[in-house]
């Protein structure tokens, strides 16, 4: 295996995470800052109010979200596989 190939690899192991993690993370965090912001406009500043709600739109949008992450996590293993001949060598 080449260095440039290695290279490579990696390089697209970690696009593929970064695409398969990205809207998760955006969701996460819009609801974050919505909550944060309600929460200073209401001077409420209970724990339970700014995790539940995060965690039921992660779990939703993990939901809504599985087959395209399913779809993107199997292409990037199928073309890893396609070309598994030139990680022998």
């Amino acid at each position: 295996m080449t260095p440039q190939l290695a290279i490579h690899t990696v390089s697209a192991a970690l696009m593929a995470a970064f695409w398969i993690t990205a809207p998760l993370l955006v969701i996460a965090f819009a609801l974050g800052v919505a909550v944060n912001l309600i929460q200073i406009a209401t001077s409420l500043q209970d724990p339970v109010f700014s995790t539940v709600p995060r965690l039921a739109a992660c779990l939703a949008g993990f939901l809504l979200l599985l087959p395209w992450m399913l779809h993107r996590a199997s292409d990037y293993t199928i073309g890893i596989l396609r070309d598994f001949s030139q990680y022998a060598r």
